[in-house]
């Protein structure tokens, strides 16, 4: 009978020991039910009921987190991109601003006082 006991009892300390470990170590937005305090409470005063009802009832599983992938392999940000004629017309107005720009370089403004210098102040 000892033979039987002795196994049976460490499993279960091994399992209730588990359980509060496992309920004290998983983020508070993990517990269902109550809040973490009184499951930890719950688990440490029933030893095997207590771990019992954490595992089935309190845990919640990890569902709907989402998985991160790459842009290229995201349909998502794939979409968002635009198509080559998009990004050709971008860089077209670009460019013309850029030539606009530098032919404003060119040909500075003359002030009515005689002062050519950007920074001087009427």
């Amino acid at each position: 009978m000892v033979r039987v006991l002795l196994p049976l009892a460490l499993l279960l300390i091994a399992f209730w020991v588990y359980s509060i470990v496992d309920c004290a170590l998983q983020p508070p937005t993990r517990h269902r039910g109550v809040s973490k305090p009184v499951w930890l409470l719950i688990v440490f005063l029933l030893p095997v009921v207590g771990g019992i009802l954490w595992l089935v009832v309190g845990r919640s599983r990890l569902r709907g987190l989402p998985v991160f992938r790459a842009p290229d392999d995201n349909p998502e940000f794939l979409g968002r991109i635009g198509s080559a004629s998009d990004q050709d017309e971008r860089i077209r107005r670009l460019e013309e601003e850029l030539a606009a720009l530098d032919s404003e370089d060119e040909n500075p403004p003359h002030r009515p006082d005689g002062d050519d210098r950007p920074d001087a102040r009427a």
